[in-house]
């Protein structure tokens, strides 16, 4: 192979090589997001760790005046249109990259398919979810009327799962280890928990729906949720402990069942 020949293979590996790395770059910064979390307690709770805010059970904004799912005449929830579609208006701040926009798109898109909920762009509606850059992972419960800030963090909580926990707590949905009759179904071991944190787990006089309780449920907490020790359980699921709690995918079948019956889907 004569000179020019080598040189110009020398020069074509080097392009590939510096195209190579650009492409990667740019994936990295603009199509990758850190790989979510083994649970979505774990990146909630770390999130929020700090925040300004004062919140309840980790993530719903204090204070807590009525649980959504017995709302009297119904003023917690958001209304259905003559279409028996329920519209949420939403407005995304500037802060969020195209990316994590799509994210929280595509979060919202499960409920647009498999309920009658739909998150629709604010025009003008007095009552509407701001999805805001803040300091934590959080949203009120259910509607509480004008402006209703839905945090997420850019540095923590741009996940599908945490995008339709928190969006969950909006429609009106507490954590499912607080339901009326979780007793039945896990054992809240207090010893692991610190004293000035175990009002996170005080039950809820919940309208269950008649729905089982679900340990798959996107508003399920993890074993270990606001331990004293890391690694020591604070929830048990009984009679078999071995089940799996806490997960990070997305809405179960019961918790898309529940949104449905709620709001007469």
């Amino acid at each position: 192979m004569d000179t020019r020949a080598s040189l110009s293979i020398l020069l074509l590996l080097f392009g590939v090589s510096q195209a190579s790395s650009l492409m990667e770059e740019r994936f990295e910064g603009v199509f990758v997001s850190e790989p979510e979390p083994l649970d979505i307690t774990t990146r909630i709770l770390e999130s929020n760790n700090g925040s300004s805010e004062v919140l309840i059970e980790g993530d719903l904004v204090f204070p807590k005046t009525r649980n959504a799912l017995y709302c009297f005449n119904n003023n917690c929830f958001w209304k259905k249109n003559s279409n028996n579609i329920v519209e949420v208006p939403y407005v995304v701040s500037s802060e969020f990259s195209s990316y994590e926009r799509s994210v929280i798109a595509n979060a919202m898109s499960t409920f647009h398919s498999k309920t009658c909920i739909r998150f629709v762009a604010r025009s003008t509606q007095a009552d509407y979810i701001s999805i805001e850059n803040k300091d934590g992972c959080y949203s009120s419960l259910g509607r509480t009327g004008g402006q209703q800030v839905v945090s997420f963090n850019r540095q923590g909580c741009v996940y599908n799962g945490i995008v339709q926990h928190e969006l969950n707590h909006a429609l009106g949905f507490y954590h499912e280890q607080t339901r009326s009759d979780r007793d039945q179904y896990v054992k809240i071991n207090w010893q692991n928990i610190s004293p000035d944190m175990a009002y996170n787990f005080q039950k809820q006089n919940t309208n269950n729906q008649n729905t089982p309780y679900d340990y798959t449920s996107i508003m399920h907490y993890e074993r270990t949720a606001f331990s004293i020790q890391p690694g020591l359980e604070t929830i048990t699921p009984i009679p078999d402990r071995t089940v799996q709690i806490g997960q990070r995918q997305g809405m179960s079948n019961i918790d898309i069942l529940r949104i449905n019956k709620l709001y007469g889907c």
